[in-house]
C-alpha cells in the first residue's frame, strides 16, 4: 500500500490542485490551524512525502490558498462595483453584499486569507506576495470610498474602517454570534454600519439604511 501511495504521489497528474482543494476543505471545516500537510496529502490520496514536490511546508500551501482567495475576492468585489453602473451608493452596497457572500460561501479561502503567518525568510516572501494580492482587493474598496468621500477624512483611512467593520461582521456571522433576527442580519448590520461611518465622516450619502423594526 505504501509503495502504491508513493507511486501515485510521484505520478499524480494534478497534485498541486488536489492539495489546494484538500487544504481548502480542511480549513473550511477546522480553521487554518486545523490541518497538516500530511492530512492534505491523505485527502488527495498520495503519500505524506508527495506534497513537498510542490510546497515547502504547510505554510506555503496556506499562502497559496490565501493568494487564490484574494484573487477571487478581488474579482467579486470588482464585479459588484461594475454591476451597479454609475450609482456609487448602490455600488458600495453591492460590494458590501459581495464581501459578506464571499466570506460565507468560501470559508476555506477566507480563513486562509486572514490567517496569522509565522516569521522567517520564506514566510516573509509569502507574506509579501499575499500583501500584493490584498492591496489589489483593498484598492477596489478604496476607489469606491473615494467616490463617496467629501469630508476631511482620508479616504484610505475610511476604507480601512469599512474593511474592519465588514471583516468583523463576517467573522461574527461565521461563528454564529449574531442574533437570528432581521435587524441583525449581516447585510443589515453592514448597511447600517457603513452608512453611519460615511455620515460621520461627512461623506456623500451612501447606502440608505432600511427602517428599523422592533423585534
Amino acid at each position: 500500500m505504501a509503495k502504491t501511495l508513493r507511486r501515485r504521489g510521484y505520478h499524480h497528474g494534478n497534485l498541486r490542485e488536489a492539495l489546494v482543494a484538500a487544504a481548502r476543505r480542511l480549513i473550511a471545516a477546522r480553521g487554518p490551524a486545523g490541518f497538516t500537510l500530511s492530512e492534505a496529502a491523505r485527502q488527495a490520496g498520495v503519500s505524506a512525502a508527495a506534497p513537498y514536490r510542490h510546497f515547502a511546508d504547510r505554510d506555503a500551501l496556506l499562502a497559496e490558498l490565501a493568494r487564490r482567495g484574494f484573487a477571487e475576492f478581488d474579482r467579486r468585489l470588482s464585479a459588484a462595483w461594475r454591476g451597479a453602473g454609475q450609482d456609487a451608493g448602490a455600488a458600495f452596497l453591492r460590494m458590501g453584499e459581495a464581501y459578506l457572500a464571499f466570506a460565507r460561501e468560501e470559508p476555506g479561502y477566507y480563513a486562509a486569507m486572514f490567517a496569522a503567518r509565522p516569521k522567517g525568510r520564506r514566510q516573509r516572501a509569502a507574506r509579501s506576495r499575499q500583501a500584493a494580492s490584498r492591496q489589489t482587493s483593498f484598492a477596489a474598496l478604496e476607489r469606491a470610498v473615494t467616490q463617496l468621500a467629501t469630508g476631511d477624512l482620508d479616504p484610505r483611512q475610511l476604507a480601512y474602517l469599512v474593511w474592519a467593520l465588514s471583516h468583523g461582521i463576517a467573522t461574527l456571522a461565521a461563528a454564529g454570534q449574531l442574533p437570528s433576527t432581521a435587524r441583525f442580519r449581516p447585510e443589515a448590520l453592514l448597511r447600517d454600519g457603513v452608512g453611519a461611518l460615511l455620515a460621520g465622516a461627512g461623506c456623500a450619502p451612501g447606502p440608505a439604511p432600511r427602517p428599523r423594526r422592533r423585534h
